[in-house]
């Protein structure tokens, strides 16, 4: 029986390959021979991240037509010109992309299992909710690493991955292997323009930096040693980080977790620091930009958002020109704000540093009178960029402010600002409580006026910096608080004194609103010049067509042209708008911010006709990366920034005033930086200074 059950199936084993054979002869298909050529072109690493399972399928998929001859993200350009060869086509270049560790590690947020079981991220992530209460953090324990087929990761000795860029070939394991999003693949172009994601491992400084620069990866490798690459981390989203360094107002700063337990990191202290670095030494840290795509565009204005917005667009790859009415690029950087504060010299560095990448300009060209929007399109320019700033100064609105002697304070810094001409005796009475302001009252100062600036508002809420605001004090300026000018006084047709009053608050220790006017008040004061710096608004006559009529809405909150506030794209679809023409009056690094979110909608317009919106865009601040408690090991003073000696600032002019830290002490200081994510931060962050005597343990509650 049984043998007979044997014969059986080997019968029909042999019917069945007998069929197969005829079945197989009458149905092949000869291969086609050029997916063997082009398989041998592959570097064989089957690892997936083309799309297709294996190199044999992606020869397949290139020889029928479904993938192109840079189909392979392992190989080089020269994989892709051999397959090229084979199937007669042409190369286009594909940008890199690498593999990106977001978690920075440290202390890290509270161990919320202790988990037993397979020592896999994935399957504690599953099963466990994943061992860190920090959504987004790394779990630590090494899957990445065991799925990479290249040898790219390695765990540190904090238990996060590193990554090896020269090794990794973008295959994307790592990323479909991580839970919580941790390491991502990422290009130069998805780097640069990178919008921040409420699903992104975002320390606050970075939530609240308008530019959202990765303070946190860029102080740890000051404290590394690794300037080069903190430099780089920093021109990820600031092209102009000596500028930066010097007036930023550093809102990030405010919001710093260290200011808990002591005092917060000084921040743009150290991104200024970075900076000095590469001026001093003369050489500019080479910056990696795309082959040109053919794409131009035209940028009106040569101020802070308009150079962000070129370098950023021409650093993934386009071709932008810069047109300036004024006969030299940078805008008030460069002419308006005082050389005390912002020397031509560092001015002119970045400036050159962004048009050395091949960023073409046109000066002496206004916007309207010499070159329009259709002479911009016949040209050839597939988008534009309007960022003409707010240079407009209001008039004060009293009797006689159109007075001889009487000037606004963008003409004043532009004819006196600079070269600081002898003022001595002078009674100069500035309006406003503007950064504006206070730029005119420290210049004419210098100069050896006599100043009295009128503030509408006590100090603290005032708009001008707060140590710009102190400086200004410090070398004699009178700022009258709470006060606010009523007439100007004439004599032989030039002014010769201001009335004013003071204010009050309807709640003065709220200080909420608007102060009005206190009865009775009234108080005269002579002056020769008076200077209107209450404001700086938009030139909204730049922007008419041939008929008089606006080219562009009016946005009736900040003022300027009106735009979506995430695409910055105007109601003609292929320009934009960005920097204090859109926002109005503004910090530097709002317009930096804006250069770089233009550049981004304008490189999807160009290359796609859309400009996609984020749903998960981080706008507000996190809530749960507020933290009320933190247990910190040590508590290290703050860097004082050294400062030029006031009796030399009560006399020179184009000595500046703040002046860089050493390395030791930058690297000191970095060392402050908790490493902050979400919620997790180095609890041991400065433990190597910890000989210093200014260096203590903090003290808890109950750990005697």
């Amino acid at each position: 029986m049984v043998a007979s059950s044997i014969l059986v199936l080997f019968l029909l084993g042999l019917t069945a390959a007998a069929i197969l054979a005829v079945a197989s002869r009458l149905l092949h298909v000869a291969e086609d021979p050029r997916v063997a050529r082009v398989e041998a072109c592959l570097p064989g690493a089957n690892c997936g991240g083309c799309g297709y399972p294996g190199c044999s399928a992606a020869a397949a998929a290139v020889v029928d037509g479904t993938a192109p001859a840079e189909v392979c993200i392992v190989g080089n350009i020269e994989t892709s010109q051999r397959i090229a060869a084979i199937m007669g086509a042409e190369v286009h270049f594909k940008e890199p992309r690498v593999a990106t560790n977001i978690c920075s590690g440290g202390d890290r947020a509270n161990l919320i299992f202790d988990y037993k079981g397979v020592e896999d991220c994935r399957a504690e992530a599953l099963l466990y909710g994943g061992e860190k209460s920090c959504g987004i953090g790394c779990i630590g324990l090494g899957t990445c690493v065991k799925v990479c087929p290249f040898n790219a990761l390695r765990l540190s000795e904090a238990g996060v991955p590193v990554v090896d860029w020269n090794a990794c070939r973008s295959c994307g394991k790592c990323a479909e292997a991580c839970p919580t999003g941790a390491i991502r693949i990422s290009s130069v172009t998805s780097v640069l323009l990178h919008l921040n994601q409420t699903d992104d491992c975002l320390a606050p400084c970075m939530q609240k930096c308008p530019a959202q620069i990765n303070v946190r990866r860029y102080i740890q490798q000051i404290k590394q040693k690794d300037l080069r690459g903190a430099l780089l981390t920093i021109k990820e989203h600031n092209p102009l980080p000596l500028i930066a360094g010097r007036i930023c107002p550093a809102p990030c700063e405010n919001i710093c977790r260290r200011k808990i337990v002591d005092e917060g990191v000084a921040i743009h202290t150290l991104q200024r620091f970075v900076a000095d670095w590469e001026m001093q030494s003369g050489i500019r840290v080479p910056l990696y930009c795309n082959p040109p795509s053919g794409h131009k565009v035209a940028i009106i204005g040569g101020g802070p958002t308009g150079l962000s917005c070129a370098y950023f667009l021409r650093r993934v790859g386009h071709e932008p020109t810069i047109f300036e009415r004024r006969e030299h690029i940078g805008g008030m950087m460069r002419g308006v704000i005082p050389e005390y504060r912002l020397p031509k010299k560092v001015v002119d560095w970045e400036v050159q540093t962004i048009l050395n990448l091949g960023v073409e300009t046109r000066t002496g060209v206004a916007f309207g009178r010499d070159v329009t929007l259709k002479d911009l399109e016949r040209e050839g320019f597939e988008a534009v960029l309007i960022a003409t700033g707010a240079w407009k100064v209001p008039p004060l609105g009293i009797e006689n402010d159109d007075a001889e002697g009487v000037v606004d304070a963008i003409s004043f810094l532009e004819r006196f600002g600079r070269e600081g001409p002898d003022m001595s005796g002078v009674r100069v009475v500035v309006v406003g409580g503007s950064n504006t302001a206070i730029d005119v009252a420290r210049s004419a100062r210098r100069q050896n006026a006599l100043v009295t600036v009128l503030v509408p508002a006590i100090q603290r809420k005032m708009t001008a910096n707060k140590d710009e605001v102190e400086r200004a004090l410090e070398i004699g300026a009178d700022l009258r608080f709470l006060t606010a000018p009523l007439a100007l006084h004439v004599e032989n047709g030039a002014v010769s004194g201001v009335t004013y009053c003071d204010l009050a608050y309807d709640d003065p220790g709220k200080a909420a609103g608007e102060p009005k006017p206190v009865s009775g008040t009234k108080a005269f004061i002579e002056a020769d010049l008076v200077v209107a710096a209450s404001d700086r608004v938009v030139d909204h006559s730049l922007f008419t067509d041939a008929d008089g009529n606006p080219l562009f809405k009016r946005d009736k909150k900040t003022g300027g042209v009106s735009a979506n506030p995430t695409t910055l794209q105007t109601d003609i679809p292929n320009v934009f708008v960005g920097g204090e023409v859109h926002t109005g009056r503004n910090i530097l690094i709002q317009a930096v911010a804006d250069g770089r979110r233009a550049a981004r909608a304008i490189h999807f317009h160009v290359t796609r006709g859309a400009v996609p919106e984020p749903d998960n865009q981080q706008v507000q601040v996190i809530p749960e990366t507020i933290l009320k408690n933190m247990h910190v090991t040590y508590t290290i003073p703050r860097v004082q920034v050294p400062l030029t000696p006031l009796e030399e600032r009560r006399i020179s002019f184009k000595e500046e005033v703040a002046c860089s830290i050493s390395y030791d002490v930058a690297r000191k200081e970095a060392s402050r930086c908790l490493r902050c994510g979400l919620t997790c931060y180095d609890a041991d962050a400065g433990a190597e200074y910890t000989q210093d005597d200014d260096v203590r343990p903090i003290d808890r509650p109950g750990s005697e």
